[in-house]
């Protein structure tokens, strides 16, 4: 049964509009593992436009199973290393974008990301590559010595038509059957919602499916234990 990890930004993007130091992500962190949640992902980003340095330790401690989001910086493997996250999701970054819009670019990287994902895992801290499901970057997170990579599912979930959808869908599919003959741990995330999570979910081989907006937003009109509970149902 894949398991269920709860994005928890968007509770701070909520509070550093006012900063006002509520809500708190680490009770929302622990809202989310009572209701169900097998892990919580929150993503320190480089401007700090929502998770702060502060609630990555506090997380790290509230919770037994936490993903550290992050750009392939000096500045935040050193972090990593003094949180101890379970597992760093390494991500692509851009200043200006909104949210995450792609994957990383790992084979293009590939030389400098096996030296990074080397000092994590050296210190017991699993690494996943945030990847485009392509085949190349699939080859490129096994040879770089990454034990997961996450697929970037937003293609999919922003896909109009239903040819357009499938096609999506089967990129999917088949970076999921490579990865694992590649010997990966694949999890995915991105765009994921009641409507769409369930279809990717059939797909067989993925360990974890990290979903955070659609969460938190649901958790507005049903409360986050709700909220929760009617996501793991849909990937269960």
């Amino acid at each position: 049964m894949p398991k269920l990890g709860v994005n928890i930004d968007h509770i701070a993007t909520l509070r550093e509009a006012r900063k006002e130091g509520f809500p708190s992500p680490v009770e929302a962190a622990m809202l989310c593992v009572s209701s169900g949640a097998d892990s919580i992902v929150a993503h320190l980003r480089e401007d700090r436009r929502h998770i702060q340095d502060k609630d990555i330790f506090e997380i790290r401690k509230a919770v037994k199973r936490f993903d550290m989001e992050m750009s392939a910086t000096a500045e935040m493997q050193n972090i990593a290393l003094k949180v101890k996250p379970d597992i760093v999701t390494l991500v692509p970054e851009k200043r200006q974008e909104v949210t995450t819009e792609g994957g990383l670019d790992a084979a293009k990287q590939l030389k400098y990301l096996s030296k990074y994902i080397k000092r994590l895992q050296d210190k017991d801290i699993d690494v996943s590559l945030f990847i485009d499901p392509q085949n190349k970057q699939v080859v490129a997170a096994a040879r770089s010595g990454a034990r997961f990579i996450e697929i970037h599912t937003g293609a999919y979930a922003n896909a109009k038509g239903s040819y357009s959808k499938a096609r999506e869908f089967q990129k999917i599919k088949r970076a999921v059957a490579l990865a694992r003959k590649k010997g990966l741990k694949v999890n995915a995330g991105h765009g994921l919602d009641l409507s769409n999570a369930r279809r990717i979910a059939s797909i067989k081989g993925i360990e974890e499916f990290n979903i955070g907006f659609s969460i938190i937003v649901d958790s507005l009109f049903v409360g986050i234990e709700k909220a929760v509970k009617r996501m793991k149902k849909e990937i269960s």
